[in-house]
């Protein structure tokens, strides 16, 4: 029987003080400090109306390396150092705080371009999934996090959506609302870490 993990939405859903969380694939895994990313990534059709009622953030990320993918983000006051694995939809991440200083260092160090940009937290209640016999629905209070990413110069007017999931079945299962547009999630040009790379 496939199994789908859900995770409840509560304010802090996905995120912790300073990123989204990410899933341990074990407990070996949880101890060692390597999680993994669960997303799909898709273009839009329309702006929300009522995109100012949400929260938000301001991200600026510049990369290090692109294979593995070693990036240094500022988000908001919060610095931190990532590192990626191979994958696309899903992949290993890990992370390690940084200061102010030790940020604007590795910044001054990256490769091609600095990426800013402007992440809305928009949550989606009773999000949808293909039914499949045999596995379970969410629960009714079930809910996910559409992160909204609009890009500044010279990515400008790129926007894209973001939702992570807590397995790779429940990413897969995902319907996505009416104003979503592609699914991009497979499409290396749409991945930061390309954009920056490859003017």
């Amino acid at each position: 029987m496939i199994k789908l993990q859900f995770r409840r939405f509560t304010g802090k859903m996905i995120l912790c003080r300073h990123r989204r969380q990410a899933v341990p694939d074990s407990e070996n895994d949880r101890e060692k400090g390597k999680t993994m990313e669960i997303e799909r990534k898709f273009t839009i059709k329309e702006l929300p109306a009522d995109l100012e009622s949400y929260p938000f953030r301001h991200i600026e990320q510049a990369y290090l390396n692109a294979s593995p993918v070693v990036r240094v983000r500022k988000e908001d006051d919060e610095y931190y150092l990532t590192y990626k694995g191979d994958g696309m939809m899903a992949r290993e991440e890990y992370n390690l705080p940084l200061n102010r200083d030790a940020y604007y260092h590795l910044r001054d160090k990256s490769d091609g371009r600095i990426i800013s940009k402007k992440r809305y937290l928009i949550p989606l209640p009773n999000p949808v999934f293909r039914e499949k016999e045999g596995v379970p629905g969410p629960p009714s209070d079930y809910s996910l996090t559409i992160e909204l990413d609009i890009f500044d110069p010279p990515f400008a007017p790129l926007v894209m959506a973001e939702v992570e999931f807590g397995s790779r079945k429940a990413a897969e299962n995902f319907i996505p609302p009416d104003w979503f547009k592609e699914d991009v999630t497979y499409l290396q040009e749409y991945h930061n870490s390309y954009m920056a790379l490859h003017p």
